[in-house]
């Protein structure tokens, strides 16, 4: 029997950390965490984000949201590396990466999955997650197993011969799920994961985001789709005007008037 896929850069799986529930404090202490610190963007005069903190702790999933120019993206795009910070900080597990380019914070243990496909085009379904085995792991063994394990565990092992071109939106989308966890990841950083898929694909993306969650890996999602995000998120952060209008779990984000007045409306309904 096939064995789930497993991250084995940490010898220990860290759990949610207890009574973090509601606080709006980051800790950075403590393994497993990602932190984004008092972040600070001015384009051409204008501060679009203004002294924002968040955090992801190992094994939970938490959505930054907000309207369009609120400055989600941009601080979505700071702790990728995409976009550089010019104050505050962005810590992985204590250890500061603000100034280190994508690269070397993918080293650490950051996964980034872009919005637009990042698919290898001309590669066939299990080639493209070939290319991402053969630089983590050296053994020939335990990368073919490691394969078979993923392309079993996303479903997509009937599609392994397929060019990664012929997918579907959903099927595209578990292909670059399945790539990016073969990098081993301590955090998963996922760029709008719903869009331009089915709503059947939306509750089987909804699935393997829990699936990554579970086996201990730190989830940050920004997504325009609000309810398939707050329907999956533990915590969630809204983005108003550059700053943190609220943060809490997504009934309390919806509950929160604040936030229907900005962004949700009167009539929203988890």
């Amino acid at each position: 029997m096939k064995q789930r896929w497993q991250n084995t850069t940490k010898d220990k799986v860290y759990g949610r950390a207890e009574g973090k529930g509601n606080s709006s404090l980051c800790r950075s202490d403590p393994p497993g965490a990602l932190v984004a610190q008092g972040l600070a963007k001015n384009y051409r005069g204008r501060q679009v984000v203004n002294g924002v903190s968040f955090c992801v702790y190992a094994g939970e999933a938490i959505g930054i949201l907000g309207p369009n120019g609120a400055g989600k993206t941009t601080c979505f795009y700071m702790v990728t590396g995409l976009v550089p910070v010019d104050s505050g900080s962005i810590e992985i597990d204590g250890f500061d990466v603000t100034d280190l380019p994508m690269s070397r914070r993918s080293r650490l243990g950051i996964g980034y999955l872009p919005q637009e496909a990042s698919i290898f085009r001309g590669l066939s379904v299990e080639n493209n997650i070939r290319a991402v085995l053969e630089v983590v792991e050296k053994n020939r063994q335990q990368r073919a197993e490691q394969l078979e394990v993923l392309l079993d565990e996303f479903k997509i092992a009937h599609l392994r011969k397929a060019s990664a071109l012929a997918l579907s939106g959903g099927e595209r989308r578990r292909l670059e799920i399945a790539r990016a966890l073969a990098s081993r990841p301590n955090f998963m950083l996922l760029d709008e994961p719903f869009a331009g898929v089915d709503p059947i694909a939306v509750a089987d993306i909804q699935q393997l985001i829990r699936n990554l969650t579970s086996r201990g890996i730190g989830v940050l999602i920004t997504d325009h789709n609000v309810h398939e995000t707050l329907g999956l998120v533990d915590r969630a952060y809204i983005i108003h005007a550059g700053q943190v209008l609220a943060h809490g779990r997504p009934s309390d984000i919806v509950a929160n008037a604040d936030v229907r007045r900005y962004y949700l409306g009167d009539q929203f309904s988890l």
